[in-house]
């Protein structure tokens, strides 16, 4: 197989990469918020798990809104256990770069999250997201609940519907159980705080998503 065809297709467990059975450190604290980025969260605080391309901008995205207690970025959606970020890029642990967020829903909402999830990036392109091609920057929302997989697929529904009065293609994101989140490595963590100027890919439709309104005002 073509190493270009394997950055577009998700290893079996039997190609996959072997990883190893060490976690990478966690740096104590968040950079900006100052709030831990591991367990255990606060009672009451809800936590999304969402890929969505390169994920220095993505987290950005999120730390910045009202109501977010904690970001951070890693790996989910693979076969490999704790992988280096040069693994991800190989295509071959299968794994997506994620955004772990953390948020309390007395302050803002599950659907507001989404909304912002669905208007930060372009989910109709497959395995890519603009010029970054690769399974690692595939569009995803990584659930661990059902609760979390009706509101997930309830907002798909609605942004596919403005999609398709705007034209626009089929929404390629995977809707999945979560399975094993592993921290990516501490220059990765809000990444875009610390180089201000550095990349970011993101790029939205330009549409608006109807769910999270009230959240929004």
């Amino acid at each position: 197989m073509a190493l270009w065809s394997q950055k577009l297709e998700i290893p079996t467990a039997e190609t996959a990469l072997p990883g190893r059975e060490v976690a990478v450190p966690v740096p104590p604290s968040h950079e900006l918020l100052g709030t831990p980025m591991t367990p255990p969260f606060p009672d009451g605080c809800e936590k999304l798990i969402v890929g969505m391309g390169c994920f220095w901008g993505a987290e950005r995205m999120f730390w910045t809104l009202p109501g977010v207690h904690t970001t951070a970025v890693g790996y989910c959606g693979g076969v490999t256990p704790n992988p280096t970020y040069e693994e991800v890029c190989s295509g071959m642990t299968g794994h997506n770069e994620v955004v772990l967020v953390v948020f309390d829903p007395t302050v803002t909402s599950r659907e507001y999250m989404l909304k912002t999830f669905w208007e930060g990036h372009d989910p109709t392109q497959g395995m890519r997201q603009g010029n970054d091609i690769g399974t690692q920057y595939r569009s995803g929302i990584y659930i661990d609940d059902a609760g979390q997989r009706s509101a997930a697929e309830d907002s798909r529904d609605r942004f596919q519907a403005v999609l398709d009065k705007h034209g626009m293609g089929q929404i390629t994101t995977e809707i999945v159980d979560v399975g094993p989140f592993f921290y990516a490595e501490h220059y990765h963590q809000q990444y875009l705080h610390k180089v201000p100027n550095g990349y970011c890919g993101l790029g939205g439709t330009g549409l608006s998503c109807p769910v999270g309104v009230a959240s929004a005002d």
